[in-house]
């Protein structure tokens, strides 16, 4: 662990929650028992007003601050974001960051053991939409005491959890932060996933998802998933700061026919290796499909307008400007609904050259409008 960031939450120990009643899922089925796991940073005040709740991405976890022991190298995936002194303050909020349903870091998915069958459950775990997550997060919430969250946090899918909370439990919502998000994907990120979905699919290993059972992996199918993942998140410009046409091998002379690669050849297949070693690819198909499925309006005959009028909560929608992938123009038709819809939504496009993955990464300008947002809110116990 880094002896240098004062303004960490330092070592933290993951939980679990067992959840022994049924969860009826939106697809139909019911899961009847279910695990979470989650970790918490600050402290829960005497009345449980100050709880943040922090949803988590496509390829997130639970472990969103801190470091789980001495010898880590890395912390949380936000921890620019949340500490003592940050925008996310662990000085005045209680901070709760889970594993999703479906996830494969801990709670309850597709590489846990199915009750009934006493094996992985595999491709047989149920599909999965973003009000499955928030309905699962409502538990969580109920059983460490907080009913109302002063904020509901969240990025890119993670932005869709935020949205679908306070439509869901508008009264157990006072603010909700939608980072780099949108209220339903275009056709071309449609378009991205099942292009990786395919990649995963198409591999000879994956076993039409029940790989578990045959002692293997689709790795080079999750590998070129996560490549195409992580070209859409970075922008054209950063990639071409970050590598330009550098080498990392081989040489254009004249006489010489050695194979060349490219640095940012290089770079996506490391990101690739690493991410196929550490990640599930049944959860990675099951948390693009609920990706897909999200349509904050759909239930509302398409009109975001009423959909945000069931809301009560303050919003802040963030964008950045290189972000294609969730554009600002998914961010300005959020904040134009809410505002249509008489809600109270501060909105802020930040310059990044650094695609999606801005939302992840410091910026002072960000930083500023999060932290201006997050200073707002009122922590003092009600008596």
């Amino acid at each position: 662990m880094p002896k240098s960031d004062t303004n960490s939450v330092g070592l933290v120990t993951p939980q679990i929650l067992d959840i022994d009643e049924p969860l009826s899922l939106a697809c139909g089925r019911v899961l009847p028992r279910y695990q979470l796991i989650y970790e918490t940073y600050g402290q829960l005040n005497a009345d449980a007003s100050n709880a943040v709740l922090i949803c988590h991405a496509l390829s997130g976890t639970h472990h969103a601050a801190g470091f789980h022991s001495e010898s880590d190298r890395k912390p949380g995936w936000w921890d620019h974001y949340i500490g003592p002194g940050k925008p996310i303050d662990t000085r005045r909020f209680f901070v709760v960051a889970v594993n999703n349903l479906g996830g494969c870091a801990g709670s309850t998915g597709p590489t846990s053991i199915n009750p009934d069958t006493g094996k992985p459950w595999g491709p047989d775990f149920p599909t999965l939409r973003v009000r499955d997550w928030v309905h699962s997060q409502a538990k969580l919430g109920e059983s460490l005491g907080i009913h109302t969250w002063a904020a509901v946090v969240g990025g890119s899918l993670g932005g869709m959890q935020a949205m679908r909370w306070a439509l869901e439990y508008p009264d157990r919502v006072r603010h909700c932060v939608v980072i780099a998000s949108a209220m339903k994907l275009t056709a071309q990120n449609i378009a991205f996933n099942e292009t990786a979905r395919n990649a995963i699919m198409s591999d000879p290993n994956f076993c039409d998802g029940d790989y578990l059972a045959h002692h293997t992996s689709p790795k080079n199918g999750l590998a070129t998933a996560r490549m195409i993942g992580h070209i859409t998140y970075m922008s054209g410009d950063g990639l071409g700061e970050k590598f330009g046409r550098a080498l990392r091998t081989g040489s254009f002379a004249q006489g010489s026919d050695e194979l060349v690669e490219f640095q940012v050849q290089s770079y996506l297949r490391y990101q690739g290796d690493v991410f196929s070693d550490n990640f599930d690819a049944n959860t990675y198909v099951l948390m693009t499909r609920a990706l897909d499925y999200f349509d904050l309006a759909r239930e509302y005959h398409d009109d975001p307008v009423a959909a945000f009028a069931h809301a009560s909560a303050r919003f802040l929608v963030v964008s950045f400007t290189t972000d294609w992938r969730f554009s600002p123009e998914r961010s300005r038709e959020i904040a134009h609904a809410l505002m249509a819809a008489n809600k109270s939504v501060c909105y802020a496009e930040i310059e990044s050259n650094f695609g999606h993955d801005a939302f992840l990464l410091p910026n002072p300008r960000y930083e500023q409008v999060f932290r201006n947002f997050m200073d707002t809110i009122d922590t003092e116990p009600r008596t």
